[in-house]
């Protein structure tokens, strides 16, 4: 029986991922629980937002003139009741339960055993999934758990259907572009970079990657079905040229594949469907995706080994012939709208560069990171981003008006009139703000009582430099190493790493410029030098990579001492260390780098060395650390995670990353003051330095220096400009009695606007 529940829950996941809409995900779902499970009845009930009524949907066993007619309020009946407690119904006769309901139109009387699931997505009860049978029994743990399963498949499924209109609540539907879309649908990732935008999709496609194809109105059907043909003729040319290349070296049998693969691309076959989506509306690129996964759809769900490896072949001829067809499209064909909203399902470096400057207003990444490199380029851009989106479901919101949050990482789909005045009075006050902070670019962050505060910078990009010199930076606290690594299909050299290294210490010069060694691992691959690990992020990354590969170490060093000749302010930072050893070996490395210049006759200097406490066990040795090397640097986002037990990239439990966690500020507290204890300057680096209100009770911990994203430099200066040390002490001395994280940070809000700052801190956005 788990056997076959497991073979029934893998064809339902097969058919579900590929299914052109909601009510065929329904309606093949209740009919494969029905048959698995052997039952008489399955049916789905979901919930009507704007009725708040529990509307069947879907089902196989229950009279179908019901479906879409019949609804239960959530507190009627025991589907009401499931979605009341959120947790499944297990009764052995449903018609003796107090809650129970007869519904005359259903047919259901004859039926006595009942079990319902909640359909839940991200805390929210969706829906209801339930079976029925004539006789009086309790379902078995693993009925019950299988139900559990694909209650958890459908629950995305329903929440992507919602934004895109599939499911549509009366009364709450627009029409757009002849399709109806939920109005304030809300979908929520990991924040990116600050700022509220507000304009239309774009979807940026991968190569040859049917599954980020998104769907568009064809423009112009006969330009669409000749760029069809083009790239049809292309993909039967390529074809034929590879059969006869191998000719000579495949048996007959083998042969005949390629005669198959031109068969699929007649017109009566793959190609006549395809125009015939085109005609329809489609565009050539999203008619082709829908024929394609149809038939791979249908393949993958058959019971034969052989038929299901077709859907292998008709995946491979989708993707030959959209590669052609992306080859076809002009780039000045494309016409981009006048406030982009940039979104993929993967964003990369190179996409960004797709869009014109002047109409880029915001970027979104189904997957990825908020420490992604694409994510770094945008906080230094200045774009609002969010990452990690994992539900949006983009290929349908092409040309979509949609408003972007990037200080909390949600997008609203389809926003209504209100939330896009609230969003965009945001939008207006974030510009003014902006403008009046241009003034303090050449003042000091001094206190009114005279305590100044040094403010660096985080960079990692060349266009880094300019915009942190234009706001003021009076050095650079991380200098990532990483990223122009990250840029490349191979290890740069040390020529090209000492080219890359001088542009930042030379515009710099003579302020101090902190390069962090090679930190990779964890969520920064290297595409030429992968790290597969089951927990990356407790796992080879940092210091131990670059230990384990002293070739690599040593080639970054000499680079960097390089760079420095002739100016003198190189610092170099360790990342990831949790020991002395680690220390010292890095030490030894550092000191014969700096030996064999010296023998090549190079007047080189060993500059401070300094390392970074990211874990918690580096907390507890800053002491010694400081004994043994020039300076201390907090990485508070990985220290903070790791203390919190919570990764910061994951949208699941993004809302746990707390940074005024009060373990957290104890934790920073303590770091800097062991950190003096020594006589050692100690810095952070972090979103923390980056707040307002943080950098506030940084500085009253007694921090020699903030380093920050150069976009959120202005606000901390005027922050500090704005109050004194001693109420800053003040501050602090409150905050570290409280006990809970957002109680914390919403005091520091209310002290910030009582201190006149309230412009500085982040918004109260709407819908949060």
């Amino acid at each position: 029986m788990a056997a076959t529940m497991l073979s029934v829950l893998r064809k339902i996941v097969q058919e579900v991922s590929t299914a052109p809409d909601l009510d065929s995900v329904l309606d093949l779902t209740v009919r494969r629980i029905q048959r698995a499970m052997h039952t008489q009845v399955c049916s789905i009930y979901l919930l009507d937002t704007i009725s708040q009524r529990y509307v069947l949907m879907a089902t196989q066993g229950l009279n179908v003139e019901a479906v879409g007619q019949v609804s239960l309020s959530p507190t009627e009946g025991v589907v009401g009741l499931v979605g009341q407690r959120a947790e499944p119904l297990n009764l052995e006769d449903a018609s003796v339960h107090p809650s129970y309901i007869y519904l005359k139109s259903t047919g259901e009387e004859r039926y006595h055993a009942f079990l319902g699931v909640p359909i839940i997505h991200q805390g929210e009860v969706l829906g209801v999934l339930v079976v029925q049978q004539n006789e009086r029994r309790r379902f078995d743990e693993s009925e019950e758990a299988f139900l559990v399963t694909v209650s958890a498949q459908l629950a995305g499924v329903i929440a992507h259907a919602e934004a895109t209109g599939s499911i549509q609540p009366v009364g709450n539907n627009v029409e757009n572009g002849g399709e109806r879309f939920a109005q304030d649908r809300r979908f929520s990732g990991v924040a990116g970079a600050p700022g509220v935008a507000i304009g239309q999709v774009f979807v940026a496609t991968l190569p040859a990657d049917l599954e980020t194809v998104p769907d568009k109105p064809a423009k112009d059907v006969d330009k669409e079905l000749e760029r069809f043909n083009t790239a049809l003729e292309a993909v039967r040319s390529d074809i034929r040229a590879v059969s006869r290349n191998l000719a000579q070296r495949l048996r007959s049998d083998e042969q005949a594949l390629f005669d198959v693969y031109l068969r699929m691309l007649e017109d009566n076959a793959l190609a006549g469907q395809v125009a015939d989506r085109i005609r329809a509306g489609n565009w050539a690129q999203g008619a082709l995706r829908e024929v394609v996964a149809e038939h791979v759809r249908e393949f993958s769900a058959m019971d034969d080994a052989y038929l299901r490896e077709r859907a292998t072949d008709i995946r491979d001829l989708g993707r030959r012939v959209l590669s052609h067809l992306q080859e076809n499209v002009n780039s000045q064909d494309v016409e981009y709208p006048d406030k982009t909203i940039l979104v993929a399902d993967d964003l990369s470096p190179a996409m960004l560069g797709l869009v014109p400057e002047d109409k880029l207003v915001g970027l979104v990444s189904v997957s990825g990171s908020g420490n992604s490199h694409a994510a770094i380029l945008a906080r230094s851009m200045g774009i609002p981003t969010a990452m990690g989106v994992v539900d949006l479901p983009f290929t349908r919101l092409e040309g979509r008006e949609v408003i972007l949050d990037g200080y909390t990482g949600r997008v609203y789909v389809n926003p209504s009139d209100d939330l896009k005045n609230a969003f965009g009075e945001i939008l207006r006050e974030e510009q003014m703000i902006a403008a009046g902070l241009e003034t303090l670019r050449d003042l000091p962050a001094q206190t009114t009582d005279g305590y100044r505060m040094p403010l660096w910078v985080n960079t990692g990009l060349v266009s880094d430099v300019e915009r942190s010199l234009e706001r003021g930076a009076e050095g650079i606290g991380l200098y990532r190493t990483e990223i122009p690594f990250m840029t490349r299909d191979f290890f740069p050299s040390e020529q090209e790493q000492l080219q890359i290294y001088r542009r930042q210490l030379e515009a710099f010069a003579p302020r101090p410029v902190t390069m962090r060694t090679l930190d990779v691992g964890g969520d920064k691959a290297l595409p030429y030098f992968p790290i597969e690990e089951d927990n990356p992020f407790l796992g080879w990354r940092g210091i131990r990579v670059t230990l384990d590969h002293p070739e690599i170490f040593l080639v970054q060093v000499r680079a960097m001492l390089r760079a420095a000749l002739g100016f003198g302010n190189l610092r170099i930072m360790l990342p990831m260390v949790t020991s002395m050893h680690e220390i010292e070996e890095a030490s030894k490395q550092i000191d014969r780098a700096v030996r064999e210049l010296q023998e090549e006759g190079l007047d080189v200097e060993r500059p401070p060395v300094g390392v970074m406490v990211e874990v918690p066990a580096a907390v507890y040795l800053t002491r010694r650390f400081a004994r043994k090397v020039d300076f201390i640097s907090v990485g508070s986002n990985d220290l903070t995670q790791y203390l919190l037990a919570v990764d910061r990239n994951n949208p699941r439990v993004a809302g746990l990353y707390a940074p005024y966690h009060p373990a957290v500020l104890r934790v920073l507290h303590f770091v800097a003051q062991e950190a003096r204890k020594e006589h050692k300057p100690v810095s952070i680096c972090g979103e923390m330095a980056a707040d307002p209100g943080g950098a506030l009770l940084l500085m009253a911990m007694g921090y020699d220096v903030l380093s920050m994203n150069s976009n959120n430099l202005p606000k901390v200066k005027s922050a500090i400009r704005g109050t004194s040390l001693a109420k800053a002490n003040t501050l602090l001395q409150r905050v570290m009695r409280m006990d809970d994280a957002e109680a914390i940070h919403e005091y520091l809000r209310t002290s910030l606007k009582d201190m006149g700052l309230g412009n500085l801190t982040r918004p109260v956005l709407p819908g949060r």
